[in-house]
């Protein structure tokens, strides 16, 4: 996670230290998941709610957007599923 989006890093990257990773309060650990608005450490379990409690989705290589809620994420998740444009 990076400023409570989630983001994929390679494991040679994430060796270095300066990529600027949330981490959890508890453990320290940057082993974050974000998902329907909560963020989950890997690690030792801790849940917290994201933002707003709203679940973020990035929206490009460098910037991230938020969804209006759990119900516009549940409807975009439909319609990839069932092809609706």
């Amino acid at each position: 996670m990076r400023h409570e989006t989630q983001v994929l890093v390679c494991p040679d990257c994430q060796r270095v230290h300066d990529l600027d990773l949330d981490t959890c309060a508890s453990c320290g650990s940057i082993a974050l998941i974000c998902r329907l608005g909560e963020i989950e450490c890997r690690s030792c379990g801790e849940v917290r709610l994201a933002r707003d409690g709203e679940p973020l989705v990035t929206a490009g290589p460098a910037g991230s957007a938020r969804m209006p809620g759990l119900a516009a994420e549940v409807e975009a998740a439909l319609d990839r599923v069932l092809g609706r444009s």
